[in-house]
């Protein structure tokens, strides 16, 4: 009886003062806030590069996978003068290659060796924390890569969960999420989901 008294008093004095939802952050606005977001939304890319490639690159732990599954074959080459470090190689794409690739790659991407593919979007898991201070607000979250085809299932395993905490800010208006980095009211979107720690 008690807390319904407090919720009526509260929804009379929003009422009085007209204030929105965005005025108060909940988590199932921030969740709302962080997963609308053009930042949260971006899909996230892989970037294959086939003809002559360094040996740093050849044997990247994304490259590695793409050979073991097949996808790709190279032969050992002299290297370009603008790649190094040696040894290089000419790296293709194997039929099962092909076959896997060819609907992923742009279709302005012709005979061009170097490419990127849309491999997974982020999901949010949920809200695990919420610290505010006057109009401004740092919020806890955990998220995970989707795969978005077999590419992004061989290069994101979707059950590992990341721990971010991005800022909020205040307006006039309510609450929003500060997306871009070179704000001083704490880690911006870019950066929280830039520097996230796998969750255990």
């Amino acid at each position: 009886m008690h807390r319904l008294k407090i919720s009526l008093l509260a929804g009379i004095l929003c009422a009085a003062t007209a204030c929105s939802p965005r005025d108060f952050l909940t988590r199932r606005l921030a969740a709302d806030l962080i997963a609308g977001s053009d930042t949260f939304k971006a899909e996230q890319k892989f970037w294959l590069r086939t003809g002559i490639t360094s040996n740093k690159d050849y044997f990247s732990p994304q490259y590695l996978l793409l050979q073991h599954r097949g996808w790709i074959t190279a032969a050992n080459v002299a290297c370009a003068p603008d790649v190094s470090p040696p040894p290089c190689w000419d790296v293709a794409l194997t039929p099962l290659g092909v076959e896997t690739f060819h609907d992923l790659m742009p279709s302005n991407a012709g005979n061009s060796q170097y490419f990127s593919i849309p491999v997974a979007r982020r999901q949010l898991v949920g809200i695990t924390g919420i610290s505010k201070s006057g109009n401004l607000a740092d919020v806890d979250f955990q998220w995970k890569w989707v795969p978005l085809n077999e590419v992004g299932a061989a290069l994101y395993a979707g059950s590992v969960e990341y721990r971010s905490t991005a800022a909020f800010r205040k307006y006039d208006d309510g609450w929003r999420v500060v997306e871009s980095s070179g704000s001083r009211t704490g880690q911006a979107l870019d950066e929280a989901l830039k520097d996230s720690e796998t969750s255990q």
